[in-house]
């Protein structure tokens, strides 16, 4: 009875051991983090519908440009169990070294991979998302190495990008038929977020009024805009929701210029129903420069 006893004991204390952590846990599924907003946008459309396939972005919902973001520990956390990370590259995630020292089994995608970039006072501008032409790529991109990263699901992902630049090929034909025949092609934007849609659209960007977002213009550059805004032929100046406005409207009482918003489409929640988000944003900022420059 004795010899019993302890055979079934150790039959059971082996069935525990199995299945509360006697070996890893294997993973479901694919698990795909992306960096902010519009990278989450973009995998979401590539990824819908595809079984056993998550995406969650790391960022908060109003994080915006990652220009300086610190790594926090809640990110690492997220990213510990991912398999793919998604990110813009080209210089706007300053982290991404650290994040591929410290998981060496991540599959990094990266969505500006062999896009020619614009230069300017900073070095290269990572913003390429902005203009439209340069998001279709990005969002080919995506795919492309998503395909070869899970080539289990290698037909939908195709499907699904196909399907989304369909749509974002129909806006970008949308917007070239509102701005193009437009004959006031100057603009000052808030900051240097839209070098690629003035590149898309033939604008010229004659100034910006922050360098940085949340760093204000010194009194010497505050001058030398508002003189230039004075110069315009249609006094406009494109602020941005995520950001406060007041340099613009001192530059504003300064001039007599009308402050309107363009969304560089950074900022949202991170819900499947937000898919259409960047459509939906660019379709507006066709519209208000359509309206500010008319």
């Amino acid at each position: 009875m004795k010899r019993l006893f302890c055979l079934v004991s150790a039959m059971m204390a082996a069935l525990l051991i199995a299945g509360c952590g006697g070996g890893e846990k294997k993973k479901e599924g694919v698990r795909i983090v992306t960096s902010f907003f519009p990278m989450y946008v973009a995998t979401i459309n590539i990824t819908d519908g595809v079984e056993g396939v998550t995406v969650s972005n790391m960022t908060a919902p109003q994080t915006g440009c990652l220009h300086d973001y610190q790594l926090s520990v809640e990110d690492m956390k997220r990213l510990e169990d991912a398999d793919v990370f998604v990110v813009n590259g080209g210089g706007m995630e300053n982290f991404l070294t650290k994040v591929a020292e410290a998981k060496k089994k991540l599959q990094i995608v990266e969505a500006a991979k062999g896009i020619p970039m614009l230069k300017d006072a900073e070095g290269t501008n990572p913003h390429l998302w902005v203009g439209i032409s340069c998001y279709i790529q990005q969002v080919q991109n995506i795919a492309d190495q998503l395909v070869k990263a899970d080539a289990k699901h290698a037909d939908q992902y195709k499907k699904n990008a196909e399907a989304y630049i369909a749509k974002l090929n129909k806006l970008k034909q949308d917007m070239h038929a509102k701005i193009d025949p437009l004959t006031n092609r100057k603009i000052v934007t808030f900051h240097e977020a839209f070098p690629y849609m003035a590149q898309e659209f033939k604008l010229e960007i004659v100034d910006v009024v922050e360098r940085e977002p949340g760093t204000e213009p010194t009194p010497q550059e505050l001058e030398a805009l508002i003189k230039q805004v004075k110069s315009l032929p249609v006094k406009v100046l494109f602020a941005e929701p995520q950001y406060s406005p007041a340099a613009a409207e001192t530059v504003a009482r300064e001039t007599g210029a009308k402050i309107y918003q363009l969304d560089p489409c950074v900022t949202g929640e991170a819900k499947p129903e937000n898919k259409d988000a960047y459509l939906k944003s660019m379709a507006k900022n066709a519209d208000v420069l359509a309206e500010a420059l008319k």
